[in-house]
């Protein structure tokens, strides 16, 4: 399904869109460079990943440009009905196009799971508060620990993880062995939560519940007066995070070690910009420091020719 937002591109405006499927995919490394050829045609940026599984992406440029990608994916076997996320901004988002071949396509890093055979129970946002609300409902937040620290639901658990690698470990350690107990998950925009259901169902879980198009479908259906959301939820661009309009959210990276900086973080004198955070500066080896020291020397030179630098926000 495609699921489009209720703003329109303004004058110079960038349409965004983000899209999955499971599906099998053959002669990935062919699709990968048609797919370079057609981005590139089509003035697009952002990040395509490829696996014997399926696609996922997140793509920006113009209406016409990203309307053409779509037409080229859905004329290839098995993406005809490929659906898509649209949103917009004032900038692109990206700073180059690439497409990538992955072992998965989203990484849990467990053999044999595969959301086309088995998921959890899909609930519309229209659905979620009432489920979430639930009393005997135990909610899990599947994304990583900075991310949880952002935003999330009310009442959500925060497994604390690193990378989607380690969830499986959390449910082993974590999750009671009572396999009728009923759970609900979510995520960005549903594509974790299609393999960490897959999992549980895979392990007996009989009553595994995720939010369908994951948080940022919820954003934009739900009104933010009857919102059991708290706060902004990061995205996997230059935006960091959006707010619950959708619209660019508060946060900024961290160019060392890209994690998300509140306005705090960057008032920390441990905050050099376009070099270090609170959260790395003291990490930082001596080479490090001085290559991007470079950077952020290179960076201000460019903005003071009236120039763009790549990576400079």
């Amino acid at each position: 399904m495609t699921i489009n937002t209720e703003k329109s591109l303004e004058d110079g405006g960038i349409q965004v869109a983000a899209f999955y499927k499971f599906v099998p995919l053959s002669n990935i490394e062919g699709l990968q460079e048609e797919l370079r050829q057609v981005c590139t045609d089509a003035g697009l940026l952002g990040t395509i990943l490829l696996a014997a599984e399926g696609i996922n992406g997140t793509i920006a440029g113009s209406e016409d440009g990203v309307s053409s990608l779509f037409r080229f994916l859905r004329g290839h076997p098995g993406l005809v009905d490929l659906g898509n996320r649209i949103s917009y901004c004032n900038r692109n988002p990206f700073y180059r196009m690439k497409v990538r071949l992955k072992k998965e396509i989203v990484t849990l890093g467990v053999d044999g799971i595969d959301p086309r055979q088995e998921v959890g129970e899909y609930v519309a946002p229209e659905h979620w508060n009432d489920l979430i609300s639930r009393p005997d409902v135990r909610l899990i937040d599947t994304r990583n620990d900075y991310e949880v620290g952002l935003g999330t639901f009310d009442g959500a658990e925060n497994p604390e993880t690193g990378s989607f690698r380690d969830f499986p470990n959390w449910i082993e350690d974590h999750l009671d062995t009572v396999k009728d107990q009923q759970i609900a998950m979510f995520c960005t925009g549903g594509i974790r939560c299609e393999k960490s259901t897959a999992l549980l169902k895979k392990l007996g879980y009989k009553n595994v519940y995720h939010l369908e198009g994951g948080i940022l479908n919820y954003l934009e259906k739900i009104p933010a007066e009857d919102s059991m959301w708290r706060g902004e939820c990061f995205v996997f661009d230059n935006r960091v995070t959006v707010d619950h309009d959708l619209t660019e959210g508060h946060y900024k990276l961290c160019p060392a070690c890209r994690m998300p900086l509140s306005e705090i973080d960057r008032q920390s004198p441990k905050f050099e910009k376009n070099v270090s955070c609170p959260q790395c500066y003291d990490r930082l080896t001596p080479g490090r420091r001085k290559s991007l020291e470079e950077r952020a020397r290179q960076i201000e030179l460019a903005t003071a020719r009236g120039e763009k630098h790549i990576g400079s926000r």
